[in-house]
């Protein structure tokens, strides 16, 4: 039974889960998350992709607005000399320690760890819904094609 306890526009139904879903890959409670690939992907070691992509990640009470903190399998870099500060956006999954932070909606403006894969900005919300303890799987997605009309222009941004 659903019990409303402060009904309105902010009103959420908590995830128990979503078992007859597993096989497309959403865990029981959680979200699936669309990302695309880089861009320092080639930092990490070869496969790194697909052990982020095929495993299930918890989402840690170290994270914040600032980012989800993800405990599960480390992805292992290749190179491990520093990186220079580089701009930080939205979505974008550091790997400091081998553990992905996802970056949130306050996130530093610069960071210095390489950047495996970055979230599509279609899935941004559901992944800041994501509360500790629950979990999260990526899935790897591809830039969809470009559907402008032959002669119309590209937006400028």
């Amino acid at each position: 039974m659903t019990e409303v306890i402060r009904p309105g526009p902010l009103a959420t139904v908590q995830d128990l889960g979503r078992p007859a879903f597993g096989h497309l890959g959403v865990p029981r409670s959680g979200a699936a998350l669309r990302v695309l690939a880089g861009p320092r992907d080639d930092w990490l070691a070869a496969g790194a992709i697909d052990l982020l992509c095929g495993a299930d990640y918890l989402v840690t009470p170290a994270s914040d607005r600032t980012g989800l903190r993800l405990d599960g399998p480390a992805l292992p870099r290749a190179i491990t000399r520093e990186l220079a500060s580089e701009g930080m956006f939205t979505g974008a999954l550091q790997i400091p320690d081998g553990r992905p932070i996802l970056l949130l909606a306050d996130h530093p403006v610069t960071g210095g760890y390489p950047v495996i894969a970055v979230v599509r900005s279609a899935d941004i919300g559901k992944a800041a819904q994501l509360r500790p303890g629950q979990r999260v799987r990526f899935r790897l997605s591809r830039c969809s094609p470009d559907r402008r009309r032959p002669g119309q222009r590209r937006p400028p941004w």
